[in-house]
């Protein structure tokens, strides 16, 4: 029985200008902006959350299977999802597009501009839910808006149940379509800021949100995160890091520990002293996919951050 993880696979190109925006940007003349920053710093790595989280859920023991659309570039992500012994039967290439890439330009403020390019995610909603056989818990995670919703239906229809992760596709989804993908839902992630947007889009306070599922998660970096369950609100402190290198891809590592969790019958509470620890491991990594420890590991950091087995 396996986990299905919707969402993106993307290649993310980070750079890093050294120096500051600010002493290149003119207020005075943003009407017509025409600048370049030379940017001798690149790393260009594989990332997605559909990508990232089946990473982590792959450390964890768990034998994922990832649902997405890729473009003719994907060859690279193909091969190391190969290496990784992540199964592919439902990546879709997408004839005429690319796989969605961002392009990120930090600088020493650690500002940041970025363009993102969805190319074959926009065609998530070709993929089926249904078609996957052996699911016993999925994820709709950020992805193209058709496809998102089609994910959700067709959880709920399979009797499939799911996490809803909105993230960043929380602007191009209607207060309607939030509602409806939580009524369809047993359990949603979003960190507190995504939180107040979801109570300001939906007009609903975040106690009445969680009521409509199970367990309503919602991370707050540092602090931990706080878990809406059968009523009650209980507190997750976060696990101490080794270094805080780059929160690139640690919501997606939290979600991979929930996920885990869930699936293996524990309680929201275990589920959630998991992912924490998952986000502790990552952030001291950069990028979504570079933090490799084994089981064993991540059994070890769990018994010192809570005092209790993992397994």
């Amino acid at each position: 029985m396996s986990i299905l993880v919707c969402g993106s696979v993307a290649y993310d190109s980070i750079m890093v200008f050294q120096d500051r925006f600010k002493n290149h940007i003119l207020p005075e003349q943003i009407h017509i902006l025409n600048v370049s920053f030379l940017v001798p710093d690149l790393r260009r790595e594989f990332g997605g959350c559909a990508g990232n989280i089946a990473y982590s859920l792959k450390l964890l023991g768990s034998d994922p299977l990832i649902m997405a659309t890729v473009g003719e570039d994907a060859g690279p992500y193909r091969y190391r999802l190969e290496k990784l012994g992540l199964r592919q039967d439902h990546i879709r290439e997408v004839p005429g597009t690319f796989t969605a890439q961002a392009f990120i330009t930090t600088d020493l403020d650690d500002n940041q501009i970025t363009a993102f390019h969805p190319g074959a995610m926009f065609h998530s909603h070709l993929n089926d839910v249904r078609e996957a056989i052996g699911v016993r818990l999925g994820i709709v995670s950020p992805d193209g808006r058709d496809g998102m919703l089609r994910h959700a239906r067709g959880f709920a229809e399979a009797g499939v149940p799911f996490v809803f992760d909105p993230g960043q596709a929380l602007p191009i989804l209607g207060s309607e379509e939030l509602l409806e993908c939580l009524q369809l839902a047993r359990y949603c992630t979003v960190n507190d800021y995504e939180a107040r947007l979801m109570c300001e889009k939906t007009g609903r306070s975040e106690r009445e949100l969680a009521a409509m599922v199970e367990g309503f998660v919602v991370t707050l970096g540092a602090e931990g995160s706080r878990i809406h369950c059968g009523g009650e609100v209980l507190g997750v402190p976060a696990a101490k890091p080794d270094a805080i290198v780059d929160p690139t891809g640690c919501g997606d590592a939290y979600r991979a520990g929930l996920l885990h969790g869930l699936a293996s019958g524990w309680d929201m509470l275990r589920a959630g002293r998991l992912a924490a620890v998952m986000g502790a491991i990552k952030i001291a990594y950069r990028g979504g996919q570079n933090h490799a420890p084994t089981r064993e590991d991540i059994a070890a950091r769990y018994r010192r951050a809570f005092g209790e087995e993992a397994w």
